[in-house]
């Protein structure tokens, strides 16, 4: 475990590592002390094919610094790259055996003309480990394996990586290395390590070198930092961004360059999906996918395209089995609709287990038999669906004119109809909404929306049914049946066991009520209070009394309550973050019975929850978003409607909810091949007593599940394995579908083969949605170190057993397609919900967590890296900044002339230096003036040049990208609401104490190594 310090450490003294909220609260005692030793300089030099190397270095004449960076490299070779040191510190072995205290190191200092240094002890700490305790002293071994690709190239790339030195210069009488010696070590010795435990006698161990993988795909390209070119304008690290131990945060792997890669390669391009096809491009890249017999990435997108045959084997890798499920998922541009059948048409899927036809289906006895891979059972087809087989491999001759067997994902109409769904409001007129004054917005915003769609002839929200209700601390139903000449007000007052006195008239299609619903919305800001609410409304009132109108009307819909009054607190929250630190706050993230009842309900109904918070209230009453949530809703919160900026973002939301594309009375069925099993499911859903059946209120296009899958015998190499999700939905219209996506995998007996076949952003999207679920029922410290230790010995399985026998043990070895997983894993780890910060309310964790639940893997990978976007100061008419041209998350990206705007799903900020000319300052925001730029929550003016058109053009594509409304935050540089900004920065140090990006991947490195000891 990286976060608490191990008993079993060495004596000497230092500042330990901080609790659960961080790793360094402050400096060591003494002089800076660093396992690394350092270079000053580097030369590069290229072979002969013209591929930079980085493997000559000049000898420094500094002396010992305290604080000196070092660059980490990248070198190319079968299946990995390679962060390399280029010798060792052989006269660190002499020391050692005169009893000194050596401190980990793994780079050796250039010696020439330096003075000698006075060496201090680094304690290192394992990982956390709770099924094996690992014993010191820390003796790394040398593994050896050959490449299944074969030898590797000679002529490696190798970058050294200078580092900071130990300390201040003392000990004149122990000379230093000279630099012939460390030139000659270099050539005889691949890597070492050099660590002194509590006992002075301890052996010399070897230290990590760095290596990372490949990432090419297929060919062996050289992967070169950018930041490594000479004349680039970089400003000085910050403290958040320094590395203890002295690496370079722009020279590790980049999640940046990673997404440009893959961009470069499938960006507008045809990906085609066919059964154990290789893997997808990124979700953060957009192409168009062309179904060949296997469902879109964008439907399900596996944690592996190879899974390994044996049970044993998948263990052995430390990385989950599964896959990312998006039912509903919009196509791409370009696509091909999805194939719709009818229920009386289709040839109908396995009567044994209930899966659905698809590709995966083998043929027999001349087609009137198909075998089953779900259960491995045969099944007799019906005479009327009856076709013949032809060729070798018994393909039916209808295969090409029939979705269900030829496509990965289809839709199949069902015969039976059910009641459209409805549109229900549920307005708060208690005394503090009719004193807020912004009532008044409100009905003229929900007026207007429903007028608009009224207008849309066509469309399925044309002739949706709506129902309006007010409440206070009773129930005020109105009957909008068109007989009537003016709507008729029904007051319930016994709200324990409500009892509906009509059911007519509570749901009338939207183009015959209009009319009474406007003269409704136009009284309601001039109601008088009725009653006092000074001890506040429960939420579950009006969530009762809309459920108790659909259920009278059994239909599904939408429930969107607006709310203001006080919330009544139905239980203690405590908001201090040592509460956080403790094994309480689970009690938190769940939900109370009574809410837990209620969502249940309205899962059973088909009845989605929408909270509109209309006044700004924090902790102080029970969190009202659990009922919203865990029904497919969700929970929006505004300060009393008051400022313009929460006006348009009220707006903005109200309209998304009603016109998002919705499945009601979700039922989603998971098969996999019968060698398989589902072991869990995660998302914002109740779980039920299978975990490969859930049952949803509603869902849309961007509702995401986690699936894990577990072996339960070995699987065939030659048949692959199936995933199949088949979702049974109603539409607005009350039309019963079913839509059934099936993916195919390859198998493999070879490890190594399934390592290459794992991609960083579906892993991150996995382990979110796993870890935030489990938040429910486990402490958060210990999830952080699950978490940390499953990544630790990921990287030394793969280290163990898929390594070529050139790999030293020294080296940080990394999958190719996992190069970005170390920073991900980082910022899931140090994330608002499971490292609290000392500024975060509940309420704020507890929205978080349900928001980024419900993401899909392009939000949840920009979620946990945002888009750090730097803007042209100067732009003409055919120029505008470039999403694609994102920079690092870290302040080291930040310039005092720049601007740049930071883009993740939940936060939209513009930083602006203070440096940036004033003719820019006017250009954007009407001022030239840095001290009087307005800070915070802004919204840019209109100006007609090209830079305000740009700036303004690029925030409406990013909004638009956003699963909610969002505000814009202008950061000023230096100002106190940076720490926002730091938040986003998410290579840095948190505010929070979470780590570096850099320390990060350096303990993982460490820890992984001991794991093989």
């Amino acid at each position: 475990m990286m976060d608490v310090p191990t008993a079993n450490q060495s004596q000497t003294p230092y500042q330990p590592w901080a609790d659960q909220n961080g790793w360094f609260p402050a400096s060591p005692q003494g002089p800076s002390c660093n396992p690394l030793p350092g270079f000053q300089h580097l030369s590069l030099s290229s072979p002969s094919d013209q591929r930079p190397l980085y493997n000559h270095l000049q000898a420094s004449n500094q002396g010992c610094q305290s604080h000196a960076y070092h660059s980490t490299p990248y070198s190319n070779c079968a299946d990995q790259q390679q962060i390399i040191p280029d010798a060792h510190v052989s006269s660190m072995v002499a020391a050692a055996s005169q009893g000194r205290n050596i401190p980990p190191c793994s780079l050796p200092l250039t010696m020439e003309g330096m003075q000698p240094c006075k060496l201090q002890q680094m304690p290192f700490y394992p990982p956390h480990n709770p099924h094996q305790a690992i014993s010191p002293p820390f003796q790394p071994s040398y593994t050896h394996h050959s490449s299944p690709n074969g030898p590797q190239s000679p002529h490696q790339n190798h970058l050294p990586i200078s580092s900071p030195s130990f300390g201040q210069c003392a000990n004149q009488s122990q000379p230093c290395m000279p630099q012939h010696a460390f030139e000659r070590a270099n050539v005889e010795s691949s890597a070492g390590y050099t660590h002194n435990h509590a006992s002075p006698t301890s052996p010399i161990q070897q230290q990590p070198q760095w290596t990372l993988a490949a990432h090419s795909r297929g060919a062996i390209n050289e992967f070169v930092p950018n930041a490594a070119a000479p004349d680039r304008n970089i400003m000085p690290q910050s403290p958040n961004s320094e590395s203890r131990y002295g690496l370079d945060p722009e020279l590790l792997p980049s999640v940046v360059k990673v997404i440009a890669e893959d961009r470069a390669e499938w960006e507008g391009k045809v990906f085609v999906s066919e059964p154990f096809s290789r893997l997808p491009p990124l979700a953060t890249t957009s192409c168009i996918v062309e179904d060949r017999g296997n469902a879109s990435p964008l439907a399900i997108r596996s944690a592996s395209y190879c899974v390994p045959c044996e049970g044993q084997t998948a263990l052995l890798s430390r990385l989950p089995l599964g896959a990312l499920l998006t039912p509903l998922a919009k196509q791409n541009a370009g696509e091909k609709p999805l194939p719709v059948c009818k229920e009386s048409e289709f040839v109908m899927g396995c009567g044994c287990c209930g899966a659905s036809m698809c590709p995966v289906m083998g043929w027999q006895d001349c087609g009137q038999r198909f075998y089953c891979p779900f259960c491995g059972k045969l099944s007799e087809v019906p005479w009327q669906h009856y076709q013949p087989t032809k060729g070798v491999e018994g393909v039916r001759v209808d295969k090409d004119k029939r979705p269900e067997l030829s496509m990965g994902s289809y839709e199949i109409l069902n015969s039976q109809q059910g009641e459209p769904a409805a549109l229900l409001l549920a307005i708060d007129v208690s005394a503090s909404a009719l004193r807020g004054g912004h009532l008044e917005f409100a009905t003229q915003q929900i007026l207007t929306l429903l007028t608009s769609l009224k207008r849309e002839d066509g469309d399925a929200l044309s002739d949706v049914r709506v129902g309006l209700m007010t409440y206070d601390s009773r129930i005020h139903l109105y009957d909008l049946s068109p007989a009537l000449s003016r709507p008729h007000m029904l007051v319930i007052t016994e709200t324990e066991d409500l009892q509906l006195p009509v059911r007519e008239g509570l749901l009338v299609s939207l183009k015959d009520c209009i009319d009474s619903i406007d003269s409704v919305l136009q009284l309601i800001p001039q109601f008088s209070p009725e009653c006092d609410d000074c001890s506040g409304v429960p939420m579950e009132l009006p969530v009762k009394a809309g459920l108790a109108v659909l259920q009278a009307l059994s239909c599904p819909g939408k429930l969107l309550i607006f709310h203001t009054a006080p919330l009544i607190e139905m239980r203690h929250t405590n908001s201090s973050s040592g509460f956080f630190g403790s094994n309480k706050p689970k009690s938190i993230f769940q939900p109370s019975d009574l809410a837990l009842s209620l969502a249940k309900e309205c899962v059973s109904q088909g009845c989605s929850v929408h909270l509109f918070v209309l006044s700004q209230q924090d902790v102080g009453g029970a969190w009202p978003g659990h009922i919203p949530y865990l029904t497919g809703g969700a929970l929006h919160t505004y300060g009393h409607l008051q400022g313009e900026l929460d006006r348009e973002r009220f707006t903005t939301d109200l309209k998304g909810i009603v016109e998002t594309d919705t499945g009601y009375k979700a039922e989603l069925r998971i098969f996999v091949s019968k060698d398989l099993r589902v072991s869990g499911c995660y998302g914002l859903f109740i779980p039920g007593p299978s975990p490969s059946q859930v049952a949803m209120a509603t869902l849309d296009w961007r509702t995401t599940l986690a699936v894990e899958l577990a072996h339960t015998r070995a699987l065939d190499e030659t048949r692959g394995v199936a995933i199949q999700a088949v979702l049974s939905y109603s539409t607005q219209t009350g039309e019963r579908r079913t839509r059934v996506h099936t993916l195919t995998l390859r198998c493999s007996r070879h490890l190594q083969d399934a390592f290459r076949q794992y991609q960083a952003q579906t892993l991150l999207t996995f382990y979110c949605k796993k870890i935030y679920c489990a938040v429910l029922e486990r402490p958060l410290q210990e999830l952080r170190e699950e978490l940390q230790t499953e990544v630790t010995e990921a990287l030394a399985s793969y280290r163990k057993h898929c390594c070529s026998a050139s790999v030293s043990a020294g080296q940080l070895v990394l999958p190719q397609y996992l190069r970005a997983l170390p920073v991900y894993i980082n910022s899931l780890r140090k994330s608002e919900v499971l490292l609290p910060g000392l500024r975060s309310s509940v309420h704020q964790r507890l929205q978080q967590r349900c928001q980024v639940l419900s993401m899909d893997t392009c939000s949840t990978s920009t979620h946990f890296y945002p888009l750090l976007l730097p803007v042209p100061l100067s732009l003409d008419s055919s120029s505008s900044p470039n999403p694609e041209e994102a920079l690092r998350c870290c302040a080291a990206s930040l310039e005092p002339r720049g601007l740049y705007l930071v883009h993740a799903p939940l936060a939209l900020l513009l930083w602006v230096g203070t440096q940036v000319p004033a003719c820019t300052l006017v250009e954007l925001f009407n001022t030239s003036c840095f001290s009087s730029l307005p800070s915070g929550e802004t919204k840019l003016p209109v100006l007609e040049n090209p830079l305000s058109i740009s700036v303004r053009s690029l925030i409406n594509t990013l909004n638009s990208l956003a699963p909610c409304a969002r505000k814009l935050l202008v950061v000023k540089q230096g100002d106190t609401c940076e720490e926002t900004l730091q938040r986003h920065l998410v290579e840095d140090k948190s505010p929070n104490g979470g780590a570096s990006y850099a320390d990060f991947l350096y303990h993982l490195h460490v820890n992984s190594v001991r794991l093989l000891q």
